[in-house]
């Protein structure tokens, strides 16, 4: 499985960005997809994620810090996940990575990470 990440970049606060993570290598509409951002000096954290449930549809999961802020989406058909980014603050700040697995916050795969700077 390889994981493509994109959509990162430099906003000010305030702005919005939209991360865009494609999968490939398998199907994966049953894994877990989601989001977790690494900022200098600190752990990889996660920060939204979608898994799948037994009725089909996918829930959203969200750190409680980007509630409210952040969306998670995620389009099967293209093993896409995206994540929408809106009323970003200087503390956002991160290399953000996408991931997937059978765990939501323990990813099996990783994608390469994409660089999120927030101005204040």
């Amino acid at each position: 499985v390889q994981l493509q990440a994109s959509g990162g970049g430099l906003v000010q606060a305030g702005g919005s960005l939209r991360l865009s993570c494609v999968a490939s290598g398998r199907t994966l509409s049953r894994s877990a997809m989601g989001w977790f951002r690494q900022a200098p000096g600190k752990e990889r954290a996660f920060v939204a994620g979608t898994s799948y449930s037994n009725g089909g549809a996918y829930l959203a999961h969200y750190a409680d810090s980007v509630k409210g802020r952040f969306a998670i989406s995620r389009d099967s058909t293209k093993n896409t996940v995206y994540l929408q980014m809106n009323s970003l603050k200087p503390e956002d700040t991160a290399v953000y990575y996408c991931g997937t697995g059978d765990d939501l916050r323990r990813p099996d795969y990783w994608g390469q990470g994409t660089q999120v700077t927030v101005s204040s």
